[in-house]
């Protein structure tokens, strides 16, 4: 970005700092494939293909909670129609974020690494946000009275396809006998699960509301949304200023 004001400011440079003598592929090389620095030049950007995290917790809880989320609002299920939450995802989750200590969570560093205390919250709550990251929340009967429902089960066959995909498999048994499963490749915020702009909105007003009034917030908003209709970043940056 910098060099690219400097260039539109008259500033020059080696014309060849990547493909020349002595530039970045003659000391780094041979085998470079230049043609990615300009393949969709103009036509398809980055920035559109970035994640953005739904869920204030470690990433690979991120598509367990959508997978159950989907299931609980779906189904309106609350938390004493729900007998067990079976999650078959990687190693990893299965070693790291549902050990023994983390279906005893006392801290939000534990908690929000803890994929047993998460499932938890959104099915007690219906939501994970920073609100159930608060001391007392993590101590709520509410969402104590779930962990041991969650049961977390390393998958080989989703460890073979991981990274390309994220998948979790998630079944949610009822007391009534039903078997509710939903199975995700991408967690929501993904590019190819994205979010929607009331999603984007949601997640903005659980990590605001703490220091922005409501009217804030919505003029804060409705500026962002707008921005490319803005003569100046100043404007938005005063809308920023916290008000409460």
């Amino acid at each position: 970005m910098k060099a690219a004001l400097l260039a539109e400011k008259g500033y020059t440079g080696p014309e060849h700092v990547i493909d020349g003598k002595e530039g970045l592929v003659h000391c780094f090389g041979p085998d470079w494939k230049l043609e990615i620095l300009t393949e969709g030049l103009g036509q398809s950007w980055r920035i559109e293909r970035c994640g953005m995290k739904a869920f204030p917790t470690e990433a690979l809880t991120h598509a367990p909670i959508s997978a159950v989320l989907k299931i609980v609002r779906d189904h309106d299920l609350k938390p004493d129609e729900i007998e067990k939450v079976h999650i078959r995802s990687l190693a990893r989750a299965a070693d790291i974020l549902a050990d023994p200590s983390k279906y005893d969570p006392r801290s939000k560093e534990t908690a929000d690494h803890s994929l047993p205390y998460v499932i938890a919250a959104a099915i007690a709550d219906r939501q994970v946000t920073p609100a159930q990251f608060e001391p007392e929340k993590i101590m709520d009967a509410r969402i104590r009275d779930q962990l041991h429902k969650v049961r977390v089960v390393a998958d080989p066959e989703i460890e073979a396809v991981f990274p390309k995909l994220q998948r979790v498999i998630v079944t949610v048994l009822t007391n009534d006998g039903r078997e509710l499963t939903k199975q995700l490749d991408y967690p929501k915020g993904d590019p190819r699960n994205p979010l929607t702009d009331a999603e984007i909105e949601e997640k903005f007003d659980a990590l605001s509301e703490p220091v922005l009034s409501a009217d804030a917030r919505a003029r804060l908003k409705d500026a962002v949304w707008t921005l490319e209709q803005a003569k100046s970043i100043t404007a938005l940056m005063d809308l920023c200023r916290a008000d409460r």
